[in-house]
C-alpha cells in the first residue's frame, strides 16, 4: 500500500507541474478574470488564508529537531532544516494553486467537467473530508501549546469543546461571504501581527535575520530534490497539498482580478513566500536559540491558528453548500450551520481516531486530475485549445467594476 501510494502522489505531482507549464506558455499573456474580481491584496489574503491552517502556527517548532537529527533521518541531511520546512510549505509547491485558480476561470466554464454529477459529488466528498481533517490536526496539536490544560499531551474534554465551537464559528461565517472576505484580511492582519510580536520577543536584529534567512539558499539550489517524495513525511505533505489544491483552486478563482497569466503564476509563486520565508526564519530562530515560547507566545500562537482554522473551514463550507445547494436561502440558517456542524465534527473525531487518513483523500484528488485530463483530451480539446480569454461574462462584470472605480 505504501509503494502505491509513492507511484500515485510521483504521478500526480510530475502531471501537476507538467499542466502547470503547459498553461502558463499557452495562454501566457491572456487577463485571468473569476466572477467576483478584487484587488490583489485581497486575493493573495484569501488565498493565504483559505489555502493555509493551523499547521503553519503549529508544525514548525517540532519539525525543526526531526529535519536536524540526520543520524536519524539521513535523507534531510542534504541541506539545512529551515530550507527543508519552507521546502515543504512554499515556492513551488503554490504552483498547484494557480493550476487550479487558473483552470477554474478560464478552461471549467468550458469544460464542465466538474457539473458532472459524479465529479460533482465526489469532489464535495474530498472538501468535507479536507475540512474535517484540518480540524482534527488542530484538536491533536492543542495540548501542546496549552498545556495548562490537562498533561500537556493528552486531548481533554476542554479541547473538543473549542475546537466544537471553532467549527460553529465557522459554519456561521459561511453563511455570508462578506464574513469569508473580512475574516480573510484580518487572519492576514492577526499573522503579521503575530511575526512582528514574536521578532520583537527574540531580540532578533536584522542581520541576524538576515543571516537565518540566508539560509533558504538550501531550498532554491536543492529545488529539485523537493519534487518528489523525500520520505513518508514529505509524502504526506504532497499528498495534504493535493487534497487542498483543486477546492482551494474553485474558491479564489473567482476573487482573481484581471492579471496575466504569467504575472498570476509569478504571484502566486513569490507573495505568499514572503511571509512564509519570515514567519519560519523567526522560529528558526526560535528553536536555534533555545528560546522558549511558552506562556503568551503560545496563547497568541493559538489566537491566529483559530482564525486560521475557521478563514479554512468558513471557505471551504461555503463552497461545498453552494457546490451541493445546501445553502442558507435553502434550509434556513439554523439547520445549515446544524448540519454542517454535526458532520464536520463527526469527521474530525473519525481523522483524530486515524481511522480517516489525508493521504486516502489526496490519492482520490489526483485521480480527479487525471479523470479531468482525460475528459477534456476526448472531448474538449478543440474547445480548450480555441480559448482566447476568460468567460465573456467575467470580463463584462470586470469592465462595469473598473467604471465605477
Amino acid at each position: 500500500m505504501a509503494a502505491l501510494l509513492t507511484i500515485i502522489i510521483s504521478f500526480g505531482i510530475l502531471m501537476a507541474l507538467g499542466l502547470v507549464v503547459f498553461c502558463a506558455i499557452r495562454w501566457w499573456n491572456m487577463p485571468v478574470i473569476g466572477v467576483t474580481p478584487v484587488s490583489l491584496f485581497t486575493f493573495i489574503a484569501i488565498l493565504f488564508t483559505s489555502g493555509l491552517d493551523v499547521g503553519l502556527i503549529m508544525f514548525p517548532l517540532g519539525e525543526f529537531p526531526v529535519y536536524a537529527d540526520t543520524a536519524t533521518a539521513p535523507e534531510y541531511g542534504f541541506t539545512n532544516p529551515l530550507a527543508i520546512e519552507f521546502g515543504f510549505w512554499g515556492f513551488m509547491i503554490w504552483s498547484f494553486y494557480f493550476l487550479t485558480s487558473f483552470y477554474f476561470c478560464v478552461i471549467e466554464p468550458k469544460v464542465k467537467f466538474f457539473e458532472i454529477p459524479a465529479v460533482r459529488i465526489l469532489n464535495n466528498i474530498v472538501i468535507i473530508g479536507t475540512c474535517a481533517f484540518t480540524a482534527s490536526l488542530f484538536l491533536i496539536y492543542l495540548p501542546s501549546y496549552i498545556p495548562e490544560i490537562g498533561d500537556g499531551e493528552s486531548v481533554v474534554t476542554t479541547f473538543y469543546i473549542i475546537v466544537f465551537c471553532v467549527i460553529l464559528a465557522a459554519a456561521y461565517s459561511s453563511t455570508d461571504i462578506k464574513f469569508v472576505r473580512i475574516l480573510s484580511v484580518g487572519s492576514t492582519f492577526l499573522f503579521v501581527g503575530l511575526i512582528l510580536l514574536m521578532w520583537v520577543y527574540a531580540g532578533m536584529s536584522p542581520v541576524a535575520m538576515a543571516s537565518t534567512l540566508g539560509l533558504l539558499g538550501g531550498y532554491f539550489s536543492n529545488i529539485h530534490k523537493f519534487v518528489l517524495p523525500i520520505n513518508d513525511y514529505h509524502e504526506f505533505y504532497l499528498f495534504w497539498w493535493f487534497a487542498w489544491s483543486i477546492m482551494i483552486g474553485q474558491f479564489t478563482s473567482r476573487f482573481v482580478g484581471g492579471m496575466r497569466t504569467q504575472y498570476l503564476l509569478l504571484a502566486l509563486l513569490v507573495i505568499p513566500s514572503i511571509p512564509l520565508a519570515v514567519w519560519f526564519s523567526i522560529l528558526y530562530y526560535f528553536h536555534s536559540n533555545g528560546i522558549s515560547t511558552v506562556g503568551l507566545l503560545n496563547g497568541a500562537m493559538i489566537v491566529v491558528g483559530i482564525t486560521f482554522v475557521i478563514n479554512s473551514l468558513d471557505s471551504l463550507i461555503r463552497l461545498y453548500s453552494d457546490n451541493l445547494s445546501m445553502t442558507v436561502e435553502r434550509f434556513g440558517k439554523i439547520p445549515y450551520i446544524a448540519g454542517n456542524v454535526a458532520v464536520l465534527f463527526g469527521l474530525t473525531l473519525l481523522f483524530k481516531s486515524q481511522w480517516l487518513q489525508i493521504q486516502w483523500i489526496g490519492a482520490v484528488v489526483v485521480g480527479i486530475y487525471l479523470a479531468c485530463v482525460l475528459f477534456i483530451f476526448a472531448t474538449k480539446r478543440k474547445e480548450v485549445m480555441a480559448i482566447k480569454a476568460s468567460p465573456a461574462e467575467n470580463e463584462l462584470d470586470f469592465h462595469k467594476i473598473e467604471t465605477v472605480h
